[in-house]
């Protein structure tokens, strides 16, 4: 909850003072650095912010171990209040489907993607759950939408969605990627 994030571009400041008011908001969120340890989510999106930002921003970084429904409402609803009124940016980073043919795989996507456009976390999360659809970080994509609407987005627009079969060629086994936009 304080200190740096090393990268190729640099370091990235953390912010303690907003993640001290996360941890002290969320029942569920503790400072754990070793949760980061094996997870690269995070870290595969600073290099990205460090380019169109420079070093000119703090990030507040959390992995999630928990993800049920409850428990990702929680950090959301933590995150929305402690950002009230902040100018900040909500990333969640997840992949989706993992290592199923390239239909399947984007059957299943499309169907979670249109709860997340709805901005329906409940659904969003049974879709996921119902149909055993591999997303990672559907916790993380849970807490997005509850943040993203307590604090007035109207929208979520999927950008783009591609899986590891449209850059190898190869579709048989696959996972898929997407993009979502929140706007107020």
């Amino acid at each position: 909850n304080e200190g740096f994030w090393r990268t190729p571009l640099g370091d990235v400041e953390v912010d303690g003072e907003t993640a001290n008011k996360i941890v002290r908001e969320a029942r569920i969120v503790d400072v754990d650095d070793s949760a980061h340890r094996y997870e690269h989510s995070i870290e595969v999106q600073l290099p990205f912010l460090q380019y169109l930002f420079g070093s000119a921003f703090k990030i507040v970084p959390i992995c999630f171990l928990m993800q049920d429904l409850h428990s990702s409402r929680e950090v959301g609803q933590a995150v929305a209040k402690v950002l009230a009124g902040k100018n900040a940016l909500i990333i969640a980073s997840s992949d989706m489907t993992h290592y199923e043919p390239q239909k399947i795989a984007e059957k299943k996507d499309l169907m979670a993607l249109k709860a997340v456009e709805a901005m329906d976390e409940e659904r969003f999360y049974m879709i996921v759950e119902e149909n055993r659809i591999t997303v990672c970080g559907y916790g993380p994509i849970i807490a997005l939408i509850t943040a993203a609407k307590a604090l007035g987005a109207r929208e979520a627009k999927l950008l783009c969605y591609k899986t590891s079969g449209d850059v190898t060629g190869d579709h048989s086994a696959v996972v898929g990627y997407a993009a979502v936009q929140f706007t107020k």
